[in-house]
């Protein structure tokens, strides 16, 4: 840099630190335009090869490639400017701040581009298996996610702390001690986190499962879990904001993984009609044994239930092959409106409320004609 600063001094006299500063911004704007082409063009390279590693590198390199050598020219062009400073004091200073800047902001970059690294290669990871038909724990990936994130931050900012001359051993051994303080003040935060590490662990539920709770007024598709909080969207389209403290002290459904679904109705038939019971639930039996959308494997029951208040009335019992909420009621709607053809088939009806009043022989009814005694 003192050769240089020679050399512009003899072109430009005072003028020429100026001009040293000017020349390296342009070249720096200059480096930074092509390190970005030559990415873009790397990336497109890449995106030709079946790996999914040099895509994502390449296209997390796109923003911080650029930004390293900005920092980089920049802080070259600070050094020019402390050269050409009188005082000494004032050029030790700016040699220092310069020099602490430089290295946070490579510092940044780095954590900057493993951040983008982690994101980007979590999507390209997810979007591959779904194009493949596997199957994708986004839960688990998720976790993977937030602890990487986590990791880096954290390692980011002790060597940041490190570079600004904090003594880090001193500043973890103080946080050992204000560590049972910060415990009790954020001893929600930590209950969230911890249960949100068990949901990750336990797997109750993951992203996309619906879930509900008879403990709390909780139902809805999940569809994030954090450190803190489980984003569930109900079925009015609103977003539900849990902690995760909260699902280590309720009971949770998961009706997402059940392995059937259940049909449990009963039906009334007429008294009139209760010869004709035998053979209208023996045809239910047989309609239900030769379904194709009813699994013969679970329980399979229809059965006179109790005499009823004005029918007879009998039960089914029985559970679908398909789990899909709207197949489900399309299946249920086809045994039920099967079951009210055997009915009629055998000249039954099926029974409402109805009330017959049974009047003595004692009684008459006379009939009265207008003008006449009776």
């Amino acid at each position: 840099m003192e050769q240089l600063n020679k050399l512009w001094n003899y072109f430009g006299g005072d003028v020429g630190w100026m001009i040293q500063v000017f020349v390296m911004v342009t070249i720096t704007f200059i480096a930074g335009a092509v390190v970005r082409q030559i990415i873009a063009r790397l990336a497109k390279r890449a995106q030709k090869t079946r790996t999914q590693v040099d895509d994502v590198l390449f296209g997390s390199l796109l923003g911080p490639s650029r930004l390293l050598v900005w920092i980089v020219g920049l802080s070259f062009a600070a050094q020019i400017i402390g050269v050409q400073t009188e005082a000494a004091q004032t050029k030790k200073i700016i040699f220092d701040v310069v020099s602490v800047l430089r290295n946070v902001g490579i510092i940044g970059t780095v954590t900057w581009f493993l951040l983008r690294f982690i994101g980007n290669y979590e999507a390209s990871y997810i979007a591959a298996k779904t194009k493949a038909g596997e199957k994708v724990d986004k839960t688990l990936i998720s976790a993977v996610r937030n602890a990487l994130r986590a990791a880096v931050i954290v390692t980011a900012a002790l060597i940041v702390l490190q570079t600004m001359g904090i003594n880090i051993n001193g500043l973890l051994a103080f946080g050992g001690v204000g560590g049972i303080t910060v415990g009790f003040a954020a001893k929600e935060l930590i209950a969230n986190m911890f249960g949100g590490l068990t949901i990750y662990i336990d797997k109750p539920f993951g992203v996309g499962d619906w879930i509900r709770s008879p403990d709390r007024e909780i139902e809805g598709t999940v569809e994030e879990i954090g450190l803190r909080v489980t984003v569930i969207r109900t079925f009015d389209k609103r977003p539900l904001y849990v902690p995760n403290a909260v699902f280590t002290t309720i009971s949770v459904e998961n009706p997402s993984r059940m392995s059937h679904r259940r049909i449990r109705e009963t039906i009334g038939v007429r008294y009139d009609d209760i010869a004709q019971i035998p053979a209208i639930l023996q045809d239910i039996r047989k309609y239900l044994n030769d379904s194709q959308e009813i699994d013969q494997s679970q329980t399979l029951m229809v059965n006179v239930d109790e005499f009823g208040a004005s029918s007879v009335d009998f039960f089914i019992y029985t559970f679908t092959r398909t789990t899909v909420w709207t197949e489900f009621h399309t299946v249920k709607e086809k045994v039920m409106l099967a079951i009210s053809d055997i009915i009629t088939q055998h000249g039954g009806e099926i029974a409402f409320p109805t009330t017959t009043v049974h009047v003595p022989d004692a009684i008459r009814l006379v009939e009265t004609v207008p003008g006449k005694a009776s």
